[in-house]
């Protein structure tokens, strides 16, 4: 991505002027061994803290929430995407939430964002879904994107995430009555859509190389997390299996997750492995950039962000 990094600038303002831009960065890269990997903000997404701990009381979520200076009612959910570079292969891992959900007005830049960094969507190859929640597929869904994708573009996605879509089963989610519907609109709008692009897998695909994806299950029955690994060392994005209070707190269940006591067993695997090998993890929804370390804190783990390199 040598190119393609010299893009990724920081983005600058001109305070006082119309049209200066945005004072927030909304990217940052890092190079895996030979392989390239870009974090982009899709913005932030408003959702009831309720969500995030389903199977414990008010009282623990509130102390959890209050030890860090948040407010109790409603969390600010980052949603971050990731591009990668590996050879003559420019991978896309999810496309942010997209704009056809008008209480989600703080999110759906990743198009944007992808092209103000330089970045012409002409050039994806390939494009991953980790599952098919609408703030995966949604940028996908926005009208006009498909035109600037390549005819060819690969989308893999898991088997068992499109057969789940077909007919998907919320009985153990706990979610705003809102979103169900907004979830089934747009999983049967991203397959109506692309349907002669998308790549069925099985349980593990290799990309390029150097990046691989493999189904974990959990959060829907056909999520996955994307490996990258080259020259010794690895990153993982892990989708959604592991959110903000997943660190202290792993099994604490969300009630976006589809099979909750699944996701919960995934979250332990995941930061077991990643405490244990060393390697970064970043994720859709911790704090942007998302990427750090992993290590063990008593019953739970503690996240170590990478020191930014300006």
């Amino acid at each position: 991505m040598s190119e393609t990094t010299r893009n990724l600038q920081p983005v600058t303002a001109n305070l006082g002027k119309e049209g200066s831009g945005e004072l927030v960065p909304s990217r940052y890269a890092v190079r895996i061994g030979d392989v390239d990997v870009v974090l982009i903000s899709d913005g932030i997404l408003p959702l009831p803290t309720s969500t995030m701990s389903t199977n414990v009381s008010p009282e623990d979520r509130n102390e959890w929430f209050d030890g860090r200076f948040l407010r109790r009612d409603m969390f600010d959910w980052a949603l971050n995407i990731a591009l990668v570079r590996s050879g003559d292969r420019l991978i896309l891992i999810d496309s942010g939430v997209g704009d056809g959900f008008e209480y989600f007005t703080r999110a759906g830049r990743s198009v944007m964002r992808l092209e103000s960094a330089g970045i012409d969507l002409g050039a994806i190859t390939d494009i991953v879904i980790t599952h098919m929640h609408m703030d995966h597929v949604g940028g996908l869904n926005v009208e006009g994107v498909k035109a600037k994708l390549r005819p060819d573009v690969r989308i893999h996605v898991a088997g068992a995430e499109v057969e789940f879509w077909k007919n998907p089963d919320f009985s153990k989610t706990v979610m705003p009555e809102t979103v169900p519907p907004a979830l089934r609109k747009a999983a049967a709008r991203f397959v109506e859509l692309y349907s002669k692009n998308i790549v069925q897998f099985d349980r593990t695909v290799q990309v390029a190389p150097g990046v691989s994806a493999r189904v974990t299950g959990g959060h829907t029955p056909g999520h996955c997390v994307v490996d990258v690994a080259s020259g010794g060392e690895k990153l993982t994005f892990v989708g959604d299996a592991i959110f903000e209070v997943g660190f202290d707190n792993p099994a604490w269940q969300n009630g976006f997750e589809h099979e909750p006591e699944l996701a919960v067993d995934v979250r332990m695997g995941l930061l077991n492995e990643a405490a244990e090998t060393g390697s970064l993890l970043a994720a859709a929804h911790i704090a942007f950039p998302s990427i750090g370390h992993i290590t063990k804190n008593g019953n739970g783990f503690r996240f170590v962000p990478v020191q930014w390199d300006y």
